[in-house]
């Protein structure tokens, strides 16, 4: 996210150098930079002690299958923020978290923190912004999942490290 006016005093922002950085945003009257941002978010591949994974379908996200992914709120850990994406969109436990890998996801500016979810396989509660969920084997979930996703990247990644 690029800024265009200081968040403190309301001032349209000029450039100035900063240090390695070049030419930054800067507000004149505050003396502030303000360094260009993305929101940071988890995007979880929960799995069940059998192997299978659990997907979702959220229209308003898309019309392919996707993993389970949300914001981190302040205060909380990734960690935190995984358990709470997962209970609130599957109505499922997390018994373990294993961070992956960070994706950059280009179409929303958001770094993405990629953790493997180990959950106890059972029914799902869905959230309202979750459409339908189900449980796949690796197989089906790779074909599902968008050819250049980033929840099948994750789920590569995952694998490599097994």
């Amino acid at each position: 996210m690029e800024f265009a006016y200081c968040l403190q005093c309301g001032e349209k922002l000029g450039t100035k150098v900063c240090g390695d950085d070049g030419e930054v945003p800067f507000c004149q009257g505050c003396g502030r930079p303000f360094f260009p941002f993305c929101y940071t978010c988890v995007i979880c591949l929960c799995t069940a002690p059998d192997g299978d994974i659990a997907l979702i379908k959220q229209g308003y996200v898309s019309d392919r299958h996707v993993t389970v992914a949300g914001y981190i709120k302040p205060g909380e850990t990734a960690e935190q923020a995984a358990a709470r994406e997962v209970r609130e969109e599957l109505g499922l436990e997390v018994v373990s978290a294993q961070y992956i890998e960070s994706y950059y996801h280009e179409k929303s500016g958001n770094l993405m923190l990629g953790y493997l979810c180990t959950v106890e396989k059972s029914g799902f509660t869905l959230s309202s912004e979750v459409d339908s969920a189900g449980w796949y084997s690796p197989e089906q979930a790779r074909s599902l999942l968008g050819g250049s996703s980033v929840a099948l990247k994750l789920l590569e990644k995952a694998y490599q490290k097994e």
